[in-house]
């Protein structure tokens, strides 16, 4: 399903939310460029929670950028199924092979602040991530393949431990909030 039509169909869990969703919508709405990360300002991006069968351990990796554990995730880059970017990002950034939708609905969505940095050599500057996030589900004895590109590990977590890894103090929320969800 588009994000759009997603984000139209999602019910805001709490008062960051409602106000994350109108900001969204409104973004989606004025600015045709927003499914690009041409739009400097902000742009579209799709994350997922990994989590194993029983739902007892969540998958992250080492973000070379962020210098912190964390979700994996990507930029639509014109994509506008964010579910299919989430999947694609998955896979790449982790190896898995296994991976796969533990529902097509999101399971949250948060408008996040990205700090000026430099990627493959170029500025990048201070801008905003649209951000869909969707709960998928992997088998967690498959082997694990670092991108080297963008990760340095890949590693199986206790819910409550990955909250504690990630160094970015204003994700730890958003990490906790995932795991109440996702179960």
């Amino acid at each position: 399903m588009e994000f759009y039509e997603a984000l139209k169909q999602y019910c805001p869990h709490d008062a960051q939310e409602e106000t994350d969703k109108a900001v969204m919508l409104d973004c989606l709405e004025r600015y045709a460029d927003v499914y690009e990360r041409s739009n400097l300002l902000f742009h579209v991006t799709a994350s997922a929670w990994i989590t194993n069968e029983s739902r007892d351990r969540v998958l992250m990796i080492y973000h070379n950028i962020y210098d912190s554990w964390a979700w994996t995730g990507g930029h639509a880059d014109g994509e506008r199924d964010l579910l299919k970017v989430a999947l694609k990002e998955a896979t790449e950034e982790t190896g898995l092979r296994s991976v796969r939708p533990a529902s097509d609905r999101l399971l949250s969505i948060e408008t996040l602040t990205v700090n000026p940095h430099v990627k493959r050599g170029m500025f990048v500057p201070a801008h905003l991530h649209l951000n869909g996030t969707y709960l998928l589900i992997a088998d967690d004895a498959e082997p694990l393949r670092v991108k080297a590109d963008e990760n340095s590990a890949v590693k199986w977590f206790l819910p409550e431990e990955a909250i504690r890894a990630c160094s970015e103090p204003w994700m730890r929320p958003v990490y906790q909030r995932l795991n109440e969800r996702m179960k």
